[in-house]
């Protein structure tokens, strides 16, 4: 399995790279780290050190935009999608994680 992304995600990363300056060979990274009300949160920066990648990583391109997971956070994450909207519950990425078995009423974090 992978993490899959929507056109309205894909859409908004590549608005942030270039609004950014950010270099075409950055990957976005996509990780989990403990916090949030729930233990879990998600985490998304782009990794502009290419020297940085781990062997571990997992890394998968769709939609023009490149990812890269670490095997710790794949664990987690595997399966899922990542989306991006904007309306009157607020504007941002969304992750639909099929593995969370319980996330806070604000969508920032999760559990399994």
């Amino acid at each position: 399995m992978s993490i899959s992304i929507t056109d309205r995600a894909a859409d908004r990363i590549k608005k942030i790279r270039k609004e950014q300056q950010i270099p075409d060979e950055a990957k976005l990274r996509v990780g989990v780290v403990s916090g949030g009300c729930s233990g879990l949160t998600y985490d998304l920066e782009f990794d502009t050190d290419i020297s940085n990648d781990e062997e571990e990583d997992q890394e998968f391109e769709e939609k023009g935009v490149k990812l890269v997971v670490d095997m710790r956070s794949f664990l987690y994450l595997s399966g899922t999608q990542l989306d991006y909207t904007e309306g009157l519950d607020g504007e941002g990425f969304h992750f639909h994680n099929p593995n969370a078995n319980r996330t806070c009423s604000c969508g920032e974090s999760f559990s399994i």
